[in-house]
């Protein structure tokens, strides 16, 4: 016969072993839906929990920067409503910068700041403080962010950058305009120069195994990130770096995947007007085991699609084009079976105007035709996962008066060498904001 205490203390050890396994069970249930949580692809389709995921994205490549704190030129408060904003049209995924190389001018224009790679091997932890921000508030929205990881482009330093660091291109002439010869011909030696690509896959590991300072979870264990993205736009610039280029994708992809596991990867390409036309190239680089799926970007005014400044007479030639361009590469992705995302396409305000006043009725058109053109994907369980418009413009505005960004300027969806207002949606632009929902439903 058990005495008083014999039986209390047996009654202990049934309660602390009772709430051991409660924890144990806990713990692993948490870890399992977490696992469960992050996008995967299956076949030719995007899952979250082996549940299709599709999405209707936006631009919001300065998300990181708004997420600062105020000391270092953030705008918390812009942001969150920015993001409610967004959560309350249906938008659940956005593509963001996560790193930029350098400072000062470059091509002419001065890159957007501050620098996540300062200079070879020196990092400043400001622009990802904001990230990790970013990424909080993100998850609370359930959203999905896509992160690029250095750019093709002079706006954010990017591989032009590198070149110029390790010399081999003066600071005098990386600084000034470039024509588009001299543009191509300088980032087209990134691919080639092994110091350039070094340092580049530094920065990546550097942001790939961070640790969020707001929620204290490691980046690579985060499923509020669907995918790293190689680069904004890489191009290969000229045809006779193609096959450097085509091993730098191999290269990068593989080392993302070395250090997380969890997370897609994909490049961050246009499609076919990146390479010239070379459809057998895009198709190689996103064949790799490491590139989970494709992307292409639709710029008819970059494109030379439409001459001039009045293109209403010509709006559904743009807008077919736009979709023949996404059935090629659809094609593309279902051959390989990944899936594909349209994530990024924009169109000027009617008669190329910059002003807030002036209406979007062909933009909203051009809109509701590549949006279609998903729905009708996502019907017919075809590859088309995603979309992601350029750019939400938030509740910034552009400035009478004034074309380009300046600084101590908001920030919109256009990057500082662009016209502010050119290809922005801004939150009160009512009609488009109209056929996204619509859509995103």
């Amino acid at each position: 016969m058990f005495s008083t205490n014999a039986m209390l203390k047996k009654c202990k050890q049934g309660f602390v072993f009772t709430v051991f396994l409660f924890f144990i069970v806990t713990n692993q249930v948490t870890v399992y839906a977490q696992q469960n949580a992050f996008v995967k692809v299956a076949n030719h389709q995007f899952v979250i929990n082996k549940k299709p995921y599709y999405f209707m994205g936006t631009n919001y490549w300065y998300g990181g920067i708004l997420g600062m704190d105020k000391q270092n030129g953030g705008d918390r408060q812009r942001l969150l409503k920015e993001l409610d904003f967004l959560q309350k049209n249906g938008v659940t995924n956005l593509r963001v910068m996560a790193a930029v190389e350098g400072s000062g001018y470059v091509n002419g224009v001065n890159r957007v700041q501050p620098s996540v790679l300062t200079a070879p091997g020196v990092f400043d932890e400001k622009l990802l403080e904001g990230i990790d921000f970013l990424l909080a508030e993100m998850a609370k929205r359930k959203m999905k962010a896509v992160l690029f990881l250095s750019n093709n482009w002079e706006w954010s330093g990017g591989f032009m950058q590198y070149v110029n660091w390790y010399g081999l291109v003066q600071d005098s002439i990386v600084q000034r305009k470039l024509n588009w010869d001299e543009q191509r011909d300088i980032t087209a030696q990134f691919y080639s120069c092994v110091s350039c690509k070094e340092a580049y896959l530094d920065q990546v590991k550097f942001i790939v195994n961070r640790k969020n300072k707001v929620t204290g979870k490691l980046y690579i264990n985060d499923p509020t990130i669907m995918s790293w993205e190689l680069a904004n736009e890489p191009r290969p610039m000229r045809p006779a770096a193609d096959a450097d280029y085509a091993t730098w994708i191999e290269e990068s992809a593989a080392y993302i995947k070395s250090m997380d596991k969890n997370h897609l990867v994909t490049i961050g390409h246009e499609g076919y007007m990146a390479t010239d036309g070379d459809m057998q190239l895009f198709e190689k680089i996103h064949q790799d085991k490491n590139v989970d799926y494709l992307a292409i970007h639709i710029w008819a005014k970059n494109w030379s699609w439409f001459k001039g400044e009045d293109f209403s007479g010509v709006i559904d030639t743009l807008k077919q084009r736009a979709l023949d361009y996404i059935g090629v590469h659809e094609k593309i992705a279902t051959k390989i079976k990944k899936p594909l995302v349209i994530e990024e396409f924009g169109l000027p305000r009617d008669h190329h105007g910059f002003t807030i006043d002036v209406s979007t009725r062909l933009r909203d058109e051009y809109f509701a035709a590549i949006f279609s053109a998903f729905l009708k994907s996502k019907l017919n369980k075809g590859s088309i996962g995603g979309v992601n418009f350029w750019a939400f413009g938030g509740t910034a505005r552009p400035k009478n008066n004034q074309i380009f960004w300046k600084e101590g300027d908001d920030l919109t969806g256009d990057p500082p060498m662009e016209e502010q207002g050119l290809n922005s949606v801004f939150d009160n632009d009512a009609s488009t904001w109209d056929i996204i929902r619509k859509h995103a439903k």
